[in-house]
C-alpha cells in the first residue's frame, strides 16, 4: 500500500498516474479524496487531526506528503508544524516510509543555480516556516526514527496547474484574449518545473529504495529560460502577437488589495526579480532521464 497525504492536487494527481506501474495499491487520502485509478482506496482524513492521520497511514508502506494550505502566513505558521508533526509520528508508528514533497522557499535568495546541497537561508517568512519543517523531518531521518526523503521542485506549469502564477498570468489571458502579464523583471532566468515530470520524478524515488535519507531535486529543463521567452513561446503557441506586461513589486502590492493571494506573494517577489536557477541533475543523472522541453510543455498547458 502507498497512500498519498493531500489526495488530488495537481502534483498528487500526476503522482497516482505513475504508481500503478510499480503495481501497488494506491490510497488517497484528503478532506474530500477523489479516485484517480478504478482501483484506488479513498479516505477522509484531516491531517491536523493526529488520530485521523494515523489511521490514514495505517498499512501503508510508502507515504507521500504533498497536502498544501492556504497561502496564508498565519495558516502556515500554526498549521505546518503541527501538520508534519501527525504525518511523522504517524509513520514512526507504523513503519512507513516518508517522501515530501517540498519547494525551494527554504533556500532563500540564491546566487547561481540551487542544487540539493544549497543550505537554507530563508529570506521570507514563508522561508522559515518550510526550513522549520523540512528540518523536522530531516532531523527525524539523521536519528534513525524513519526513512524519508525530501523532493523539491521549482514553480510549476503543466496541465491543471491552475494554482500558479504562469497559469493566471499567462494561460488564462491568452485563453480570454488578453494580453500576458509577468511579476518582476521578465528578462530574469526563471526555469519551472513541468507537473508531469515532477509526478513521474516523485514515484520513481519513492519506488527506489536506495534514494531514501536524501534530498532530491524534481526533473526540471534545465534550459534557461527568462519570463520573457516563457511568454514568446505561449504567444507564439497560441498563434498570437507577442505582447508582455511586467508588474513591478509596487504593482502587485496595488493589485493585492483586490486579490489577497498577490498579497501574501510580495514577499516572495525576490525570486522573479533576479534570477532563479533550480538544478535537477542529481536525478537526471541518476536515472538518465531528460525533462520536457518548455516548447513542448507550455503547448500541452495551453491545449488543456
Amino acid at each position: 500500500m502507498q497512500t498519498i497525504l493531500g489526495a488530488n492536487g495537481v502534483i498528487a494527481t500526476e503522482l497516482s498516474k505513475h504508481l500503478p506501474s510499480f503495481n501497488t495499491t494506491i490510497r488517497q487520502v484528503s478532506r474530500h479524496p477523489k479516485k484517480v485509478n478504478e482501483s484506488d482506496e479513498i479516505v477522509v482524513a484531516d491531517l491536523l487531526d493526529y488520530d485521523q492521520t494515523e489511521k490514514a497511514v495505517a498499512g501503508s508502506e510508502i507515504v507521500y506528503l504533498l497536502a498544501g494550505l492556504k497561502y496564508d502566513i498565519k495558516v502556515w505558521r500554526e498549521q505546518w508544524p503541527k501538520l508534519m508533526r501527525n504525518v511523522l509520528d504517524a509513520c514512526k508508528k507504523h513503519g512507513s516510509k516518508l517522501v515530501f514533497f517540498d519547494n525551494v522557499y527554504c533556500y532563500g535568495r540564491v546566487r547561481g543555480a540551487m542544487t540539493e546541497e544549497t543550505p537554507f537561508n530563508p529570506t521570507s517568512k514563508k522561508g522559515e516556516v518550510r526550513a522549520k519543517v523540512a528540518t523536522m523531518l530531516l532531523d527525524e531521518v539523521k536519528q534513525g526514527n524513519l526513512q524519508g526523503m525530501i523532493i523539491r521542485a521549482a514553480d510549476f506549469y503543466g496541465p491543471g496547474a491552475l494554482l500558479t502564477l504562469t497559469y493566471s498570468m499567462v494561460t488564462e489571458r491568452l485563453k480570454a484574449k488578453k494580453g500576458p502579464q509577468w511579476i518582476g523583471n521578465p528578462k530574469a532566468i526563471h526555469t519551472f518545473t513541468y507537473t508531469p515530470d515532477a509526478g513521474k520524478t516523485v514515484a520513481r524515488l519513492g519506488n527506489t529504495a536506495s534514494a531514501y535519507n536524501q534530498t532530491w531535486h524534481a526533473l526540471t529543463n534545465k534550459d534557461r529560460i527568462t519570463g520573457e521567452q516563457y511568454v514568446r513561446i505561449a504567444c507564439e503557441t497560441m498563434g498570437v502577437p507577442y505582447k508582455l506586461q511586467a508588474l513591478p513589486k509596487f504593482g502587485v502590492s496595488i493589485v493585492g488589495l483586490f486579490m489577497p493571494v498577490l498579497q501574501e506573494f510580495v514577499e516572495m517577489m525576490y525570486q522573479f526579480d533576479q534570477d532563479y536557477i533550480f538544478d535537477s541533475s542529481k536525478f537526471e543523472k541518476e536515472f538518465g532521464a531528460a525533462a520536457t522541453s518548455y516548447q513542448e510543455g507550455i503547448a500541452a498547458t495551453l491545449k488543456s
